[in-house]
């Protein structure tokens, strides 16, 4: 195999551009980052030159989120983001909240509703689409955005600053050699480069090891989500309704709970999120899902409608005790690539606004100044000073107590977001930290019973290759694997005989199989159907699997989600 420094010397020197501002990411937070500086740009009647690199075929093709949107940042954004069409359509009409056991289900009384599970205000919404109008505003502002063109390398300055990143070669073949199409990837060059990629984002990982930006924060903490979109019968549509649920399928010690939400034009978005530091290597994050549409309570709203939209995603899910140090020379993280979602509101699409905004306004009073390449202090002191800072400091244990089982949870969730707001305290006078990452926290197999899942019926239970199917995913069949492995002996030595192989259950796109050789089981990998949720790279307990970005725009196309 041709190693990328072999390419670059045989074909090199690799072209670049040259932009004052360069944007890892045309999610929320990346596209915010971009808008924002284009509009101060205009205000001061000078210019920013921008561009937005993007993994996806296009912006919003591999956005997936719940979701329900605060348009506190947006209106922040763009004042006028009704008049401009913004597609939040549906307001929330009725919230509800759920605890579920196997047959029944308990809900919470109105006036127990602490401040976090209420949405008055807010919008039922498809990100994506949402993320395809932020485009088309930042288009319309002269910012240039690339898609298919996945980031896939840092590029560093002498003495040690980000001076930009270059695109992954185009064109390689499965054996590593080119073929007749090879492309050299680009490099661009920037005075501060924003890393907006999203949950687990490929080079902002690499970024936070090599500037130690975690050094002193808890470990990050993720969680799955795993979603599906429904076009429901009209009976049982109500417009507008928010349902959460917490307990069953999932058991006391893992955390979790689930989303349902009834969009306009009679779709229902439905999930169920699992956090990854779950400990029983049998839990199946796909399969606990199909189970629980089966509930009474909810297989209610689904029989009769159709399943139209398929779809997983890691979340960063620590809170703002694991976020870390949002800067380093030359550049700066925005959005989940830093953490900032809120796990007790299951909202980050404001954050992730808010974020971008932030940063491009501490970059662009650098860019006025003549600086470049150096850290932009102001952005996290705005952020410390921000309503986004402040909202995250009064959850930051949310997702702790659970590790303390789910009716201690409750009770000091209820304590911290409904009790103590009554008696005028804003943020818990206490913190609990964490101090293992997810992937350390799986246990061996044989401490546990294995849990047998039923098999789907086709109908409101399905397998993930159907799955698959509705995500549009697809990948360049002649290309260098994207998952790989550093030690190809561990998925059998270690992980199959220890944890009874893991990657077959928490993979929701059934990517990773275990089948008989000629000389005993072996790993298959499967990339051709992977959805990018990451959760190999998060959750394999030997840290054995990297993922890193296909070429050419590959991976799913979700509509609507």
């Amino acid at each position: 195999m041709t190693t990328p420094q072999e390419l670059l010397d045989t074909h090199g020197p690799r072209e670049s551009m040259e932009y004052d501002v360069v944007v890892v990411g045309a999610g929320p937070g990346g596209l915010a980052t971009a808008i924002r500086l284009k509009q101060l740009a205009s205000e001061a009647g000078s210019e920013v030159s921008v561009c937005v690199l993007e993994k996806g075929s296009e912006p919003g093709a591999h956005i997936l989120s719940g979701a329900i949107m605060d348009p506190r940042a947006l209106t922040e954004l763009f004042p006028d983001w009704q008049a401009l069409g913004a597609p939040l359509k549906q307001p929330v009409t009725r919230d509800a909240f759920l605890f579920l056991d196997e047959a029944g289900a308990k809900s919470t009384p109105d006036f127990l509703l602490p401040d976090c599970f209420k949405n008055h205000g807010n919008y039922i919404i498809s990100l994506g689409a949402v993320t395809r109008w932020l485009s088309a505003q930042a288009e319309a502002l002269g910012v240039e955005i690339f898609p298919g063109f996945a980031a896939a390398e840092v590029l560093y300055t002498d003495d040690g600053a980000v001076r930009g990143v270059a695109t992954g070669n185009m064109g390689i073949g499965k054996d590593g050699q080119p073929t007749s199409e090879f492309q050299l990837g680009m490099e661009l060059h920037a005075k501060y480069t924003i890393f907006a990629e999203g949950s687990r984002g490929q080079l902002g990982r690499q970024l936070i090891a090599k500037f130690r930006l975690d050094e002193g924060r808890d470990p990050q903490s993720y969680g799955i989500g795993i979603k599906e979109l429904w076009q429901v019968d009209p009976a049982v549509h109500e417009p507008g309704l928010v349902v959460h649920t917490a307990g069953w399928p999932l058991d006391d010690d893992t955390y979790g709970g689930s989303f349902l939400y009834h969009a306009e034009d009679g779709k229902v978005a439905i999930g169920l999120v699992v956090g990854l530091d779950y400990r029983n290597p049998w839990l199946s994050p796909f399969e606990e899902f199909q189970r629980f549409k089966t509930h009474p309570s909810i297989r209610k709203y689904l029989e009769g409608g159709k399943r139209i939209g398929y779809g997983a995603r890691s979340i960063t899910a620590g809170g703002v005790l694991s976020i870390p140090k949002l800067v380093f020379p030359g550049g700066a993280l925005v959005g989940c690539e830093a953490g900032t979602l809120n796990a007790s509101r299951i909202k980050g699409s404001h954050a992730a606004l808010k974020t971008g905004m932030l940063a491009a306004e501490a970059a662009f009073a650098a860019l006025a100044e003549g600086r470049g390449g150096d850290e932009l202090a102001a952005y996290p002191a705005a952020f410390e000073a921000s309503w986004l800072h402040a909202e995250l400091q009064r959850s930051k244990n949310f997702k702790q107590w659970f590790k303390k089982g789910r009716t201690t949870a409750t009770l000091m969730t209820g304590i911290e977001q409904w009790l103590l707001p009554k008696l005028g305290i804003r943020t818990p006078p206490w913190t609990i930290h964490r101090d293992r990452p997810d992937h350390a926290c799986l246990e061996p197999a044989a401490g546990f019973d294995r849990i047998v899942y039923p098999k789907p019926d086709g109908t409101l239970t399905f397998d993930r290759l159907s799955s698959v199917y509705l995500s549009s995913t697809n990948h360049d069949e002649n290309q260098p694997p994207h998952l790989t492995l550093k030690d190809p002996s561990v998925p059998v030595d270690v992980n199959l005989a220890l944890y009874a192989g893991p990657e077959a259950r928490y993979c929701p796109a059934a990517v990773y199989e275990f089948v008989e050789g000629d000389n005993g089981p072996r790993l298959q990998i499967n990339a051709q159907n992977c959805v990018h949720c990451k959760t190999c790279d998060i959750k394999d307990p030997t840290q054995n699997i990297v993922w890193v970005a296909p070429q050419g725009g590959g991976g799913p196309n979700y509509s609507g989600m």
